[in-house]
């Protein structure tokens, strides 16, 4: 009994002992025994003090290496802040942490920029985020171009040296100067301007720290492309260390009329507004409400909605699929390609006439003809007479010309309404305007072709005057009697407008968009999530066209 005793000791020590440390399993799928819990759950404050306090410290002593390996993507981390120190000449960098909150710390960077016996003190404020790798639970710092400045994006980096491109006074129409300062949302283009034509315009180059973008020609050691889109963001200066002298460069721009855009978009969230003179083309004022980042006003590419029904309505025109006053079916649904469609709030118009549809923006008044048309009938009239989606614009600095790509069935049926693939800006719109005001596609352009011998697109067709005389019909009656009537009040004989709302997946309220002529100024302009189109854009548009007044 004493020697089965002790040989049941011995053998629970030992089974014991294999569990410890022989790997066994529990027998429920989790972890062993001998495993040390992975953590999990956001970082701690603890963690994110001592991740970040070493990842800086690392990066202000010029250890690329050791703060890269504290990130969670070394490699990338590496590339970026080893050029930090070569390509942009910082010395004595310090890094100061700030109040954290969360697993997000910002941080301010003091430092020198030294390059060929020119220095000058360089700071600015960044923020890193720290996360945790799922398979060990390490914390680390979340890795993104903009932890080193907030103004990089993948492939950019900061350079220090020669500029390539000669600084530039632009001016508007008039002489008078444009800045960013004063012109918040020029910001973008003055930068793309100076990319584009700063070797054009007569001036010297200048010594200077920038954000040099992936893809640009200084980054690729490669010639610029004419193209204007070929590289949507310019190079940015952040720091002039020895001022090269600037050229003068003449842009189409009205001062004034661009600090009215100014000061409406700053007013409202998400807005953007375009302003063109539709007799020649030239842009006189462009902003957004946000100047500082994408410009959605050349660049945008959004479902236009309802302002979208003026080329429909020059096609089912032009077709004898519609007449300006022949009765015209407007029910309260009308079902194509597998899809029902319904006019907001489900209204009908009974017996009436395709001018009371298209004032009243009735959808079915357009898709109820999809059957009449074919697949690319509303792409080659948005291209051929409109001289839309053809991606050849070129306007002086990058922009997108619309998208109305080629489409069957219901989403056919959605294009003709400003939905489905359609794709625009405020840019488009006012050219669409122009174009109906004119009676002829006149490319917009904010520096004029004779700078640079470059061709302006042109449209390969006109629409006949009888076409063009009656969407400035519709227009107009739309603006006394339709759903513009309430920002076009009081503004004249001559004047003609068209609403409209696109539904965006996600958003809780549509965009809204409204484009317009008065004499011989067209606009267009979209409030993102500002709902019908002529409660939010429309009174944007009033206010440009009281200013050019």
């Amino acid at each position: 009994m004493l020697g089965g005793a002790a040989v049941a000791v011995v053998c629970g020590v030992g089974f014991a002992a294999y569990s410890l440390i022989g790997g066994g399993s529990s027998g429920d799928g989790g972890p062993t025994v001998d495993e040390k819990p992975v953590a999990a759950g956001p970082p701690t404050a603890a963690e994110v003090r001592a991740t970040t306090q070493g990842f800086l410290a690392a990066w202000e002593k010029g250890d690329a290496a050791g703060a890269a390996a504290l990130t969670d993507d070394k490699a990338a981390a590496k590339t970026a802040l080893t050029a930090y120190a070569k390509d942009s000449h910082l010395t004595k960098v310090k890094l100061t942490p700030g109040r954290r909150a969360g697993a997000k710390l910002p941080f301010s960077v003091t430092s020198t920029v030294s390059y060929e016996g020119k220095t000058k003190p360089f700071s600015y404020d960044s923020e890193l985020t720290v996360v945790r790798r799922k398979h060990d639970g390490r914390t680390l710092i979340g890795w993104q171009p903009s932890v080193v400045h907030p103004e990089l994006k993948d492939g950019d980096r900061l350079v220090t040296g020669e500029a390539g491109d000669p600084p530039i006074k632009a001016v508007d129409r008039d002489g008078a100067e444009l800045t960013a300062k004063k012109y918040p949302s020029l910001g973008t283009v003055l930068d793309s301007l100076r990319e584009k034509y700063g070797d054009k315009a007569g001036g010297t180059a200048g010594v200077e720290l920038r954000v040099v973008r992936k893809g640009s020609a200084k980054s690729a050691e490669k010639s610029p492309t004419t193209k204007d889109d070929a590289e949507a963001t310019p190079d940015k200066t952040l720091l002039t260390l020895s001022p090269g002298t600037p050229g003068t460069l003449k842009t189409t721009i009205d001062a004034s009329l661009q600090s009215t855009a100014e000061k409406e978009t700053a007013k409202r969230e998400r807005a953007s507004v375009v302003l063109v003179k539709p007799s020649t083309g030239e842009i006189l004022a462009a902003a957004n409400s946000k100047p500082g980042g994408f410009n959605t006003a050349f660049q945008g590419s959004l479902a236009p909605g309802s302002t979208m029904k003026v080329i429909t309505s020059s096609l089912l025109l032009e077709k004898k699929l519609a007449g300006v006053d022949k009765k015209h079916p407007c029910p309260k649904y009308v079902t194509y390609g597998g899809w029902k469609f319904q006019n907001d709030d489900k209204f009908e118009i009974k017996d009436g006439t395709f001018r009371a549809s298209f004032a009243r923006s009735c959808n079915t008044a357009f898709i109820s003809q999809a059957k009449e048309l074919q697949n690319d009938s509303l792409t080659k009239q948005a291209q051929e007479v409109f001289g839309l989606g053809r991606d050849n614009w070129s306007i002086g600095v990058p922009s997108f010309d619309g998208g109305i790509p080629v489409q069957s069935d219901a989403q056919m049926g959605a294009s003709l309404i400003g939905q489905g693939g359609v794709r625009m800006n405020p840019l488009n719109m006012a050219s669409v305007a122009a174009t109906v005001k004119s009676g002829t596609f006149k490319q917009p352009y904010l520096v004029s072709p004779d700078v640079d011998h470059r061709t302006p697109a042109t449209a390969s067709r006109k629409m006949s005057g009888a076409t063009a005389g009656a969407l400035r019909d519709l227009m107009h009656y739309t603006a006394v009697a339709g759903t513009a009537v309430e920002p076009m009040s009081g503004l004249g004989s001559d004047m003609g407008a068209k609403t409209g709302s696109a539904e965006v997946d996600g958003q809780k309220k549509p965009n809204g968009w409204f484009t317009a002529y008065r004499g011989d100024l067209a606009a267009g302009a979209v409030v993102q999530e500002g709902g019908h189109g002529g409660d939010s854009a429309g009174p944007l548009v009033r206010a440009m066209f009281l200013a050019g007044q």
